[in-house]
């Protein structure tokens, strides 16, 4: 089998005989996507029949690496639900990146997570530094071209949060904030903006970072989400003049820090009735009764709450379809759990550079994934704060 193997592989490289097989595979696998979704949808391309539960919707474009060379196949779409085929391995990149991660820690002399067994479960014997040079090499290129891509159109909702990670510097074994943006545009669809690390709380990275973001394209920002980092709100505030949310989750959780445990619950009830209003108005005007209430017995909480107002319902004055998604960095919890559960194995990066190659190969995987799956917000609102922007911007001309 290993000859047969070789052989084919050595075939492959051989001009006209390389392109038949290209095609020859091309063709195969491009009908075998064609029969999965014909059985997805029920229905053949342009049948009409009473049994059709889905249709298609165009194709995306891929490419997909294999012993005879790379082939480009258009992968189908649907109008409901998504369709991505098994044998293109969605999480390939991310899980070479782990990999080489791995590999660098241990060529580092990296040991304080049994890196040699985890090796072995991975089914590697050994490996070589020239092995690693060229792994990270190529999925640093991959990494640094999605991270420095041109950012296009307008994107009123960028969230941004950040998570936490060991690292060596200067041989010490220090925690790094590991920062990810995401933003949606006015076609409702998300991504990941960009990814990168420092000290969460100084004034000078946030800027620097979202400058970054800024000279990439990034326009129309409405609203930056966030946990309670002043640097950040500061940093929003010069460089895209734009409103801060404070992460409502957040602030409830360290609200009630202030009440006793026996007591918790019913204080957050009463904070809760704050977030049912209809209107900013509404919120606002329970916000100052629910602090009025609460002052008696938690006055350090009602102190709180008083220079809180206005950070933590931002989010009122924005359509209604859309608070759910942007009270808090809910929409970001996910990727960061999956950020530490992947860091977490590696246990003590030998750098900030294996940080961004590690968590930005899963970034980049996931924005494939955000792709062929539907809008992540409704357009009518969307479309309003365009459209206001574009209104205010022509009274400032005129």
């Amino acid at each position: 089998m290993t000859n047969a193997t070789i052989a084919l592989s050595e075939f492959a490289e051989k001009g006209a005989d390389a392109d038949f097989i290209r095609q020859t595979l091309q063709h195969a696998l491009q009908r075998l996507m064609e029969m999965d979704v014909e059985s997805l949808c029920q229905a053949a391309y342009g049948e009409r029949s009473d049994e059709r539960i889905n249709s298609r919707n165009g194709y995306r474009d891929r490419s997909y690496d294999t012993r005879a060379g790379k082939v480009d196949l258009k992968i189908p779409k649907l109008r409901s639900g998504s369709y991505f085929p098994g044998f293109l391995e969605p999480r390939r990149t991310a899980e070479k990146a782990l990999t080489a991660v791995i590999q660098e820690a241990y060529i580092q002399g990296i040991s304080t997570r049994s890196v040699d067994e985890l090796v072995k479960a991975m089914g590697m014997t050994g490996v070589s530094k020239s092995q690693v040079s060229r792994l990270c090499q190529e999925i640093d290129e991959r990494v640094h071209a999605f991270l420095n891509r041109p950012i296009e159109g307008d994107w009123p909702y960028l969230w941004i949060d950040a998570t936490y990670v060991k690292s060596r510097e200067a041989g010490r074994v220090v925690s790094t904030a590991v920062i990810i943006a995401m933003a949606v545009n006015t076609d409702g669809v998300r991504e990941i903006l960009g990814v990168a690390t420092g000290p969460s709380e100084a004034e000078t990275f946030w800027s620097e970072f979202l400058r970054g973001l800024s000279r990439r394209g990034l326009r129309g920002v409405k609203l930056v989400i966030s946990d309670a980092h002043e640097g950040l709100k500061a940093a929003a505030s010069k460089v895209f003049k734009t409103t801060w949310q404070r992460c409502r989750v957040h602030f409830i959780r360290n609200a009630l820090a202030h009440a006793g445990k026996g007591q918790r619950q019913a204080v957050l009830a009463v904070i809760n009735t704050i977030f049912v209003q209809e209107s900013a108005e509404a919120a606002s005007a329970q916000w100052r009764s629910v602090t009025d209430q609460l002052r008696p017995k938690f006055p350090k909480l009602a102190d709180m709450m008083d220079a809180a107002e206005n950070e933590v319902l931002a989010f009122m004055s924005f359509p209604r379809a859309h608070r759910t998604q942007i009270h808090s960095t809910n929409p970001l919890e996910r990727l960061n759990a999956e950020v530490k559960r992947r860091t977490n194995v590696v246990g003590i990066f030998p750098n900030d550079k294996a940080v961004i190659r590690l968590v930005g190969a899963m970034m980049l995987e996931q924005n494939d994934e955000w792709s062929l799956q539907r809008r992540y917000m409704q357009l009518e609102g969307l479309q309003s704060l365009s459209d206001n922007q574009a209104a205010r911007l022509s009274a400032v001309i005129n």
